[in-house]
């Protein structure tokens, strides 16, 4: 009786999108539910820490118990990589992106040009155990070979998933250092402390190998953990670099550059390897000495500093550091236990790079006194912008609300609004919309005057007139704003009147909004966009089609919400759209079709100093094709592997930086879906309805960072909203999975066409924050339509479908109601691959639908 109420329970909370916290606990709920999908007995195992916690997980890895220092990572991808740093030898890894196992792993012995694992950091895994919340037993990747929980079996690592990592992260930040072990039933270990061991010697190399041989630069590199990658990136900048022992002997080694490695546990332990540094510091050898994370710690015990262990440890993929010598800020990839006491420092050391929120300094010292440097990461030296000096600013609110502009430029010009405020300047408001928060009685006492009159440059003007801003934000109210500014650049009338343009330079705006000037910027940088050609006429555009063939993708130039765009299959097709693209746009770009590839997004801001990051990627549900703001979309990305993330936020940084963009902006790319390549479709000098919801979802004010970004102020002085202690310059790290989902109000006009496209057609959107996507999707779901129950067969309305109508059709066909479609073939035996073809939706997402489906049918067969 006891188990069929439970499955009752679950039914229910399952079909509202939450789980219930009754006699169980919700993680255990999750458990059972993913092992009712799966229909397995996974064996189980306990996590066990030294104050005598204990938790029960599923095992998915190696059946062996071990044990060792319980530490956390905060990357959203790259699971292959961290398992097989050095850096966590010895340690129990928890990895507190709740989803894991994604993308599968590819082949680990797959070898470089250089004969270095490709895939992977090390030669093996490194780490003793594995903690997650959940394991994706469906992977999905075109470059993967096998799943997590092979790869862990074959090299006899233990994991677990079912563990509450978000309490286990609160515990290790809380407790600084963490003992426990991973033990299952019958086979006891003892907890140790891994640290008391010097892993150095245990991970380093045996005999001296090189790497570049014939480049010019000989760079002896002492292996103390090294990572494959590092070695990459160091022939590749021209170095032959001979990989050393961490306990050889060094004074007498021939070379341009002496290299310390990064590396696991307590620095002091590796003596030989201090006293071989010392003896080089203290020669009158001229070569520089750099050293990394370990190498750092090494260098600076060498000089005659001390080590200590670190509070609560510097972990994971998004620490802010501050280059103290120019004010510049990095975002970097740490893993330390130890730190270094900056009091002992000898006379003439000082530090070189500081965290930027605890204020350690293990990340960089500098000797003054001799050409020997301890580094993160290579210094650049840039120049500070003078800050803006301005009094007065007009905000440019949207247009009138309507589909394209709403409630996300409401949200960012209020944001702007009071970041003007906060920093004592004047605000003037120009928004025609009365029911707004802008507006209203609290959004109007934050401005100083708020003028109710249609953002035109003829109203704007006179404005202007009246008000004589110094300064004017262009960035805040969308697509309508931003041609407004542009309109009255070209017109003079900012010139004339003495008004800054604060943020991004017009100039740089006009790049990304012209089709042509875009196209040939990112050309300048050899960048990759889609085959395309900017035209200006119906005739032109139809030679553009012929030289490109059909299909094409035709976008309109300064559109509002992807109006006047679309496919064209045809000769017909493309005069058509043509001719109604042209109508509201004088230029239009014709392009080579996508369709099919993935749509991913990166919100990045960047400062006047250069400092840069990217606060939120997301990936859409759909394939492109489609508008944005007509696709579901997910954030963080969900089935992109760790090699295509950094592809993309690097290539995203590139071009931002390329462009001049000063505040936020977001870039929009298409990604192959088996292979790495990939195209830029566009970038959006401004805020956007993505930006709203990258705010929403990661916590980070988006609007409120770019106000005062566009006012000069670096992002290493805007604090952290959220703590308010830590810096603003930082990237998000997420242990939950954001599903945003477009309403529609189609049902109010008779004969309209279900289909979606490039042209958005949405009238709103939900989001839902879930710790699993099912939970995730399905209370979007809930929200979208007060007659939807979640992932179901039926559509809105509790309308059936009509006996004519095609499956396959609605699957093959991007529609409004698509994703009950989706419900409806999967509970009618429609495979994953079968519906995979149909729609080119990642499977990934699919199993995921799929288990939703196949746990309603396993609970539908108990019966009370």
């Amino acid at each position: 009786m006891t188990k069929i109420l439970l499955a009752s329970s679950v039914v229910k909370s399952l079909r509202q999108g939450y789980v219930v916290e009754n006699t169980l606990f919700s993680g255990e709920i999750l458990l059972l539910i993913c092992l009712l999908s799966f229909n397995s007995q996974a064996q189980t195992a306990h996590l066990v820490l030294e104050d005598g916690t204990r938790m029960k997980g599923f095992s998915f890895g190696h059946g062996a118990s071990v044990a060792g220092e319980l530490v956390f990572n905060t990357g959203l991808v790259g699971y292959p990589e961290a398992l097989t740093d050095p850096s966590y030898r010895g340690q129990i890894l928890t990895l507190t992106y709740p989803i894991v196992g994604n993308y599968g792993v590819p082949d680990t012995q797959e070898l470089d040009e250089l004969g270095l694992r490709k895939h992977v950091e090390s030669e093996r895994i490194q780490v003793s155990g594995l903690l997650v919340q959940d394991y994706s037993h469906d992977y999905s990747h075109w470059n993967s070979v096998k799943s997590l929980g092979q790869w862990l079996q074959e090299e006899k690592v233990p994991a677990l998933f079912g563990i509450d990592t978000r309490m286990l992260t609160k515990v290790i930040r809380d407790k600084g250092t963490v003992l426990g072990k991973i033990e299952f039933d019958g086979h006891p270990v003892e907890i140790c402390d891994p640290n008391q061991k010097n892993l150095v010697a245990e991970v380093s190399t045996k005999e001296i190998r090189v790497f570049g041989k014939g480049n010019p630069i000989k760079v002896v590199a002492v292996d103390c953990g090294i990572k494959h990658n590092i070695i990459r990136l160091l022939v590749k900048r021209g170095a032959e670099v001979h990989l050393v022992p961490w306990d050889q002997e060094l004074q007498s080694l021939d070379y341009d550059g002496l290299f310390i490695s990064n590396g696991p546990g307590d620095p002091s332990l590796a003596q030989k390897l201090i006293q071989n540094v010392r003896k080089v510091l203290e020669s009158d050898r001229p070569e520089p000495v750099f050293g990394i994370c370990m190498g750092n710690q090494i260098t600076a015990l060498a000089a005659g500093a001390k080590s200590y262990k670190l509070p609560m440890g510097n972990r994971g993929q998004n620490q802010p550091v501050l280059n103290v010598m120019t004010g510049q800020a990095f975002i970097t990839a740490q893993n330390h236990g130890y730190g270094i006491d900056s009091e002992s420092l000898p006379p003439g050391w000082s530090p070189l790079f500081t965290n930027a929120n605890d204020g350690t300094n293990e990340v960089g010292f500098t000797d003054c006194n001799k050409a020997s440097v301890s580094l993160q990461i290579t210094v650049f030296i840039v120049s500070i912008s003078v800050l803006m000096q301005v009094s007065k600013v007009l905000v440019l609110g949207s247009g009138g609300l309507s589909i394209g502009q709403a409630g996300e430029f409401d949200y960012s010009g209020s944001q702007a609004v009071k970041a003007m405020k906060e920093e004592n300047l004047k605000t003037v408001l120009m928004n025609p919309n009365i029911a707004s928060v802008q507006t209203n009685e609290v959004g109007s006492k934050q401005a100083d005057s708020v003028y109710f009159l249609p953002v035109t440059p003829e109203f704007v003007t006179e404005v202007i007139k009246t008000e004589r801003p110094d300064g004017i934000l262009l960035s805040m109210g969308g697509q309508t704003a931003l041609n407004c500014g542009v309109e009255l650049f070209q017109r003079g009338v900012l010139e004339k009147y003495g008004v800054k343009v604060l943020g991004t330079p017009v100039e740089s705006i006009m790049a990304t909004e012209d089709r042509q000037l875009f196209a040939d910027k990112l050309m300048e940088i050899n960048e990759k966009i889609a085959p395309s050609i900017a035209v200006e006429s119906v005739s032109d555009a139809l030679k553009a089609a012929e030289q490109i063939g059909y299909p094409v993708m035709l976008r309109s130039a300064y559109a509002l919400g992807g109006l006047g765009s679309g496919l064209c299959a045809s000769k017909e097709k493309l005069q058509e759209t043509a001719h109604k693209a042209l109508a509201m746009s004088s230029q239009i770009l014709v392009e080579k079709s996508l369709l099919g590839w993935k749509e991913v997004e990166y919100e990045v801001v960047r400062d006047v100093a250069d400092n840069c990051v990217t606060v939120c990627n997301m990936e859409n549900f759909d394939p492109l094709g489609i508008h944005t703001g007509d696709s579901i979309v997910v954030a963080p990305s969900q089935t992109l592997s760790n090699e295509e993330y950094h592809m993309l936020r690097e290539t995203a940084i590139k071009v931002v930086r390329h462009l001049g963009i000063v505040g936020e902006c977001n870039i929009q790319y298409a990604l192959h879906p088996s292979s790495l390549e990939y195209c830029i479709i566009e970038v959006n000098a401004r805020l956007s309805r993505s930006s709203a919801l990258a705010s929403k979802a990661t916590g980070y004010p988006l609007a409120f960072v770019a106000a005062k970004l566009a006012l000069g102020i670096p992002l290493p002085e805007i604090k952290n909203a959220v703590s308010e202690k830590t810096t603003a310059c930082f990237e998000p790290s997420l242990d939950y999975i954001v599903t945003k989902i477009p309403r529609w109000d189609l049902d109010r006009f008779q004969g309209m066409s279900r289909e979606i496209g490039s042209s958005m057609k949405s009238v709103g959107e939900v989001m839902a924050v879930g710790r699993t996507f099912e939970e995730s999707v399905q209370k979007a779901l809930r929200m979208c339509h007060p007659s939807v129950d979640g992932f179901m067969p039926r559509l809105p309305l509790k309308k059936a479908w009509a006996d004519t109508q095609d499956l396959q059709q609605e699957l093959a066909v991007p529609s409004s109601t698509r994703i009950f479609s989706l419900a409806k073939a999967l509970h009618s035996g429609v495979s994953v691959d079968q519906i995979h073809q149909l729609t080119a939706i990642d499977k990934w997402f699919l199993h995921k639908l799929h288990r939703i489906t196949q746990l309603e049918q396993h609970l539908g067969s108990y019966k009370r």
